[in-house]
C-alpha cells in the first residue's frame, strides 16, 4: 500500500546558501506550485488518452520521465537510501544503483498512475520558511474507499530549482523505509548483488560498475 500510493502520487511525484538570499536564488516555481503544476501536467496527459496509458505501461513510464523526473532529486535520494554504503560505493555502482532503483520502482508501481485522477489529490495550505532551503509540501490522497491518506513531499533548493527528495506516507518515510530494506540486504549479499536484482526488476541490462 505504501509504495503503490507513493508512486501514484509522486509519479501523479538544500544547498546551504545564505538565508536571506535563498529563495531569490532558486529558479522556477516554489515547492507548493511545483507539486501542483507537475501533478496537473501528469493529469492533463492522462486525461488526453487514459485507456491508452492503461494499456501501455511504457507510455506511463515515458510520461513520468518527461514530467516528474526533472523535479525529483534521484541522486540525493539514492545517496540517503544507501546511507553508509554510498560512501564506499564506486562511481559506477552509484550510477547503476540510481538508475536501477528508479526504474525498478517505476516498472513495479508506475501502472497505478494511469488510474490517478484530479479528485485523488488534495493540496493542503503551505506553511514554512523557504529561506531555509528546505520545505515540506503536504497533500492528501483520496483512496477508493473515500479515506484520505497523508502524503508529504520533502523538498530542497538546488541550482536547478526546488526538487523532491523524500515522500512520507502516513508517517512512513520513503527514504528511511528503503534504507532499512537495502541496508540489511547489502550487509548479507553485497551492493553488486542488490544492484543486479534491481536491474533485473527494472528490465535493464546494465554493465558492471
Amino acid at each position: 500500500m505504501f509504495r503503490r500510493i507513493a508512486l501514484s502520487s509522486v509519479l501523479a511525484l538544500a544547498l546551504p546558501l545564505g538565508a536571506a538570499a535563498q529563495q531569490a536564488a532558486v529558479p522556477g516555481p516554489d515547492p507548493q506550485q511545483l507539486i501542483q503544476l507537475t501533478a496537473q501536467k501528469v493529469l492533463d496527459a492522462l486525461d488526453s488518452d487514459r485507456d491508452d496509458y492503461r494499456d501501455d505501461p511504457k507510455k506511463v513510464n515515458a510520461l513520468v520521465d518527461e514530467v516528474v523526473l526533472p523535479h525529483f532529486d534521484t541522486d540525493y535520494s539514492a545517496q540517503l537510501v544507501l546511507g553508509k554504503h554510498w560512501r564506499t560505493a564506486t562511481t559506477g555502482q552509484k550510477k547503476r544503483f540510481v538508475d536501477a532503483f528508479y526504474h525498478s520502482l517505476l516498472n513495479k508501481y508506475g501502472a497505478a498512475l494511469a488510474s490517478f485522477t484530479g479528485d485523488n489529490l488534495i493540496m493542503l495550505p503551505f506553511r514554512g520558511d523557504l529561506s531555509s532551503g528546505r520545505a515540506t509540501v503536504k497533500t492528501e490522497v483520496k483512496t477508493t474507499d473515500g479515506s484520505r491518506v497523508p502524503v508529504n513531499y520533502s523538498m530542497r533548493a538546488t541550482p536547478e530549482g526546488w526538487k523532491a527528495w523524500d515522500i512520507t506516507i502516513e508517517g512512513i518515510s520513503y527514504v528511511k523505509n528503503f534504507r532499512t530494506d537495502f541496508g540489511s540486504e547489502i550487509e548479507q549479499r553485497g551492493l553488486d548483488a542488490v544492484i543486479a536484482r534491481l536491474e533485473s526488476e527494472a528490465g535493464a541490462d546494465h554493465g558492471a560498475g
